[in-house]
């Protein structure tokens, strides 16, 4: 088994522990849910912002603990500071040692865009996501099947959330071409063994139909490196260790973009 099915796996069976406790309808009884969405499109295509998709993550299943000393408002208030398009917050448990609670508190301080970054197999987790204060949903291909992608995404739309779509090879891309997407990222990070290379958003970026927002995620630790990516087609970049494994990912951000901004 790879990681991504081992957490597939894992997600699955909290999906099920997560229905037993609060039903879709409970749910959508949350304050949050009635709230309207801020616009991802119009988020990264505001000039004044940098295009960055910034993402709070304490650990990961390749790095371990990355950072356990900053808080969730802290640091996403920082970021949404230094011009950040739009917030990333990881809520898997096992994997990432994030939760539900840190979108919530996320949501309470930002006027952009938030995504809950997550593993979804089930229309359960779009309503939690929507409950809790997310404003984009994310699907992961490389663990959906084509008929998946077009249901789930169709579901997200129905709340009122933006989609983004994670790819990682034209195969996925291929299957994953619905209207109900609003954005397409490409993970420069394999999800089965974890190596990152960046030739994958180059690869594919002429390959995504320019109707969808193109994003750029993982492996991004230099400000050049994003103005290679502009200039190849990208609008946003989704950047989360490089910050998060500094001292100070609110000042780390803002040196980031302040390079960005000036070249």
């Amino acid at each position: 088994m790879t990681i991504l099915d081992k957490i597939v796996e894992r997600k699955r069976e909290e999906v099920a522990e997560a229905k037993a406790n609060v039903s879709s309808e409970e749910l959508k009884s949350y304050p949050l849910f009635q709230r309207e969405c801020y616009n991802l499109r119009e988020s990264i295509l505001h000039p004044e912002r940098s295009g960055i998709i910034a993402e709070y993550k304490r650990a990961s299943p390749s790095k371990g603990l990355i950072n356990g000393r900053d808080s969730v408002q802290e640091v996403v208030k920082g970021y949404q500071e230094a011009g950040a398009s739009a917030i990333s917050v990881l809520t898997d448990k096992d994997f990432f040692q994030g939760n539900l609670k840190d979108l919530t508190e996320a949501r309470e301080v930002l006027q952009i865009p938030l995504l809950r970054k997550e593993f979804i197999v089930d229309e359960y987790q779009i309503t939690e996501a929507k409950a809790y204060g997310a404003d984009i949903i994310l699907l992961i291909a490389a663990c959906l099947s084509k008929g998946e992608i077009e249901s789930l995404s169709s579901y997200a739309k129905s709340l009122g959330l933006n989609v983004l779509l994670e790819v990682h090879n034209e195969e996925e891309l291929n299957k994953s071409l619905f209207d109900t997407i609003d954005a397409i990222g490409v993970n420069n990070r394999n999800l089965k063994d974890f190596v990152v290379s960046l030739d994958h958003s180059y690869d594919l970026v002429n390959k995504i139909p320019n109707q969808y927002i193109k994003v750029s995620e993982s492996g991004i630790s230099d400000p050049q490196t994003i103005n290679e990516l502009k200039k190849a087609g990208f609008q946003a970049f989704l950047i989360g260790e490089n910050f998060m494994k500094t001292e100070n990912p609110m000042l780390a951000i803002q040196e980031f973009t302040d390079k960005v901004n000036k070249d």
